[in-house]
């Protein structure tokens, strides 16, 4: 790995650092900063957010709400550059609720992101969250019929 390879790497775990403390103060504008103007969000739920006024809004409301105090847990489990100037990242997150003292494991998320340096600065341009879940009785069942 070259030193310029080096540096990015650190500049995107500095973006998803950037990400958790927006996340946890409750700031939408800097967490709508982390993203690219027309990037796509796809919440754990399905939904898609496009654009980063969108992402910033809708955290915004859910900070102002139902995830008021919340916090982001999470860390990135890998890097892997596409060319010189995109990466895709998959990190793991947990949202930990303000009444909460620990995170409940079965709320566990994995993300994939897509980032692209823009102007010297690394940012997503596309996120997809998925919660972990062990398989069901239907996957078990189509796995054993593969067999």
């Amino acid at each position: 790995m070259d030193m310029k390879q080096t540096q990015d790497i650190k500049e995107i775990e500095s973006l998803f650092q950037k990400l958790k403390f927006a996340w946890d103060h409750g700031d939408g504008t800097a967490y709508g900063s982390c993203f690219t103007e027309d990037a796509d969000y796809v919440t754990f739920q399905g939904e898609h957010l496009q654009g980063r006024n969108a992402i910033a809004e809708t955290h915004q409301e859910l900070w102002n709400g139902v995830l008021r105090g919340s916090t982001l847990e999470g860390e990135i489990k890998n890097i892997r550059f596409i060319t010189p100037g995109i990466a895709i990242f998959h990190g793991l997150g947990v949202v930990k609720l303000r009444w909460q003292k620990s995170a409940p494991s079965q709320r566990d998320s994995i993300n994939t992101n897509v980032v692209v340096n823009q102007n010297g600065k690394w940012v997503i341009a596309a996120f997809q969250n998925s919660r972990i879940s062990k398989p069901g009785l239907m996957q078990k069942i189509f796995m054993k019929l593969s067999k």
